[in-house]
């Protein structure tokens, strides 16, 4: 038997670059680059092993490993999960600044592949530095902080123990069910070890996307729960876009005059002017797929878990509907009572298509979505279109997307994950292609966004790539803008300040609170401090500058198309206004006793809500 000689470090390494995928034909490796922020943990082992490649395979620095991670999420979700970004760190901090990404990719249901480094397998330095040392447990280290957000967790003690764990986190990184993090612990001294591998497990492998189709028993349950509707609803998510589904789905509805409703991760499926399109739907959907939603006998969800901001803390829809779940994943498929239809979204769609034929939606149920349908663009159209402010007035969110809406390309990708922009994006955004809409709302993770959009723009790096960002989530972490200024890889940034976290400070008064603790006009502080955040992001080399108006934000926009570099746009919006349209209700517990009357009135109105909760 033939072997090569290699470090585990450098084994690693050629096992994956060996590991290929087919994409339109193209066969490509699946992991695409390394995220590396070097320490004491894995400089001299995978940190010399990935320089002796770096003529063949990118290695890419970061700035924060939370955010290279980031990155490498939004790299895999622009890919459709085809391809990944590896990230590695030292031992310590550098790995637990890991643990936040590995729950957001947890949450997606994306792949990511993260090499930490270790403590010393042979325990001779004990202890190391930045070794936590459990006084029950002398096997833990910080790493197992990521046994709860892994998919696959195994520490790499021998060299040869790659033989074994290296398929198994392979076939998890590509498995459409079990898809998620990857988190191989490296011992910084077992990196640097050699063992004489089998040259055959570094031959390359190509592997393919697993498509299950539907039982014959599941499909035909289904069938017979959509013929037997007389009001049913589409509900879209994220797994439609993974299984590049778009186009089966499209077809569907259009032979069928099905409904279509989406949520944060499967919006943009149908593009936003398609007649069956309404919207998104639940706690931050549109009044015509919410309408839907309500009155709906029948609803079919493909590719989406569910979560409480699609299903309206479960009290959207009415108790008597039935639910069918077309999900790849089980776990998801039998949520809230529904008809399982365990298969890949694009299999099962297209298996629903050859069933149905003969059959059609009520004429009536069609012109209630068509005429909710216009509606609600009417109210779009108006909710984003800039107002004549006087005084010290302040533009809102939805003016300030329906600016860069309206200046964008139907092939721009948007980007955004957390605070009040989310919910605007979701109601208002008008998406021309699945790609185009990028939410990370499953984790709904401050500090993602630019990160994101730096991985977004590797997957992508035709396209351009826009970032909405608010001013506490910049706070949190805006270290990227120097990698996408020093790659090259350009970013246009929309910052909105409304000074504090704005999205939560409403949600305190919705819920009978005062103002605490939130804007900056509400915390504990010594002094009033006025961020300039364009000089900030002129100091890390980005293009940056501070806009008034509506008008003039446009105009930065269009300047922004001709930067060779990284820009960045400012404006102030006001913290207190959202879109009051559409919506559903959010089960966010009142206190039932309080010492504010504003407190005891939303107590009331939370457990009367809580009545329609199914």
């Amino acid at each position: 038997m033939k072997t090569i000689r290699l470090t585990m470090a450098q084994a690693l390494l050629r096992y994956f670059r060996a590991q290929e995928v087919e994409i339109d034909g193209v066969r490509q490796p699946i992991l695409a680059g390394m995220f590396a922020i070097f320490g004491h943990g894995n400089v001299a082992g995978l940190g010399e092993a990935l320089a002796d490649v770096a003529d063949r395979f990118p290695t890419y620095r970061a700035q924060n490993e939370q955010a290279m991670a980031h990155a490498a999420i939004a790299f895999t979700k622009a890919q459709n999960r085809r391809r990944i970004l590896g990230c590695t760190t030292s031992v310590g901090p550098g790995a637990t600044n890991m643990v936040t990404a590995a729950a957001v990719a947890h949450v997606n249901r994306l792949p990511l592949l993260l090499l930490p480094g270790d403590i010393f397998a042979n325990r001779r330095p004990d202890p190391v530095l930045q070794q936590i040392e459990s006084f029950q447990d002398a096997t833990l280290s910080a790493n197992d902080c990521f046994k709860p957000v892994s998919r696959y967790w195994d520490r790499i003690t021998r060299p040869e123990q790659l033989l074994a764990t290296l398929p198994q986190a392979i076939r998890v990184l590509t498995d459409p069910v079990e898809c998620g993090p990857v988190t191989l612990c490296l011992p910084q001294d077992v990196q640097t070890e050699a063992f004489d591998y089998p040259a055959a497990f570094f031959e390359t492998k190509l592997h393919h996307w697993r498509r299950p189709s539907p039982d014959t028993m599941e499909l035909a349950a289904a069938l017979q729960a959509l013929k037997s509707a007389k009001a049913p609803l589409v509900i879209a998510g994220g797994g439609v876009k993974y299984s590049l589904a778009g186009d089966a789905l499209c077809k569907l509805v259009e032979s069928y005059d099905l409904p279509l409703a989406e949520t944060q991760a499967g919006k943009g499926v149908l593009p936003w002017d398609h007649p069956l399109q309404m919207g998104g739907v639940g706690v931050t959907g549109s009044s015509a797929a919410n309408d839907l939603a309500r009155h709906a006998d029948c609803i079919l969800a493909i590719g989406t878990r569910l979560q409480d901001f699609t299903t309206g803390s479960h009290a959207l829809w009415g108790g008597g509907a039935k639910l069918i779940q077309l999900n790849t994943t089980p776990f998801d498929a039998v949520k809230q009572g529904a008809l399982p239809l365990v298969a890949d979204a694009r299999a099962g769609i297209e298996a629903l298509q050859a069933g149905l034929e003969g059959w059609k939606v009520p004429g009536s149920w069609s012109l209630k979505a068509q005429q909710g349908a216009k509606a609600w663009n009417d109210a779009v159209s108006a909710r984003t279109a800039p107002r004549q402010l006087s005084g010290n007035a302040l533009p809102s969110d939805a003016e300030v997307l329906g600016a860069v809406n309206r200046t964008a390309a139907p092939e721009d990708i948007m980007i955004n994950a957390a605070g009040g922009m989310p919910g605007e994006l979701h109601k208002l955004w008008r998406a021309h292609r699945p790609e185009g809409y990028h939410l990370e709302y499953g984790y709904s993770c401050m500090g993602y966004e630019i990160a994101g959009g730096l991985g977004i723009k590797l997957a992508h790096p035709d396209r351009r790539v826009i970032v909405f960002v608010g001013d506490g989530s910049y706070l949190m972490m805006n270290s990227e803008i120097v990698s996408s200024v020093m790659m090259g890889a350009k970013l246009d940034i929309v910052i909105t300040d409304n000074s504090g976290f704005g999205c939560i400070n409403r949600l305190q008064q919705a819920c009978g609170g005062r103002p605490f603790n939130n804007l900056f006009e509400d915390v504990k502080r010594v002094r009033d401090v006025k961020i300039d955040f364009a000089a900030h992001a002129a100091a890390m080399g980005a293009v940056a500058e501070k806009v008034n108006s509506i008008a003039d934000l446009e105009a930065a926009l269009t300047r922004a198309k001709g930067h060779d570099r990284t820009s960045v746009i400012v404006i102030d919006t006001d913290p207190l206004d959202s879109t009051p349209d559409g919506g559903a209700w959010w089960d966010v517990p009142v206190p039932e006793v309080s010492t504010r009357a504003q407190v005891d009135a939303a107590r009331a109105k939370y457990e009367k809500a809580l009545t329609g909760q199914k």
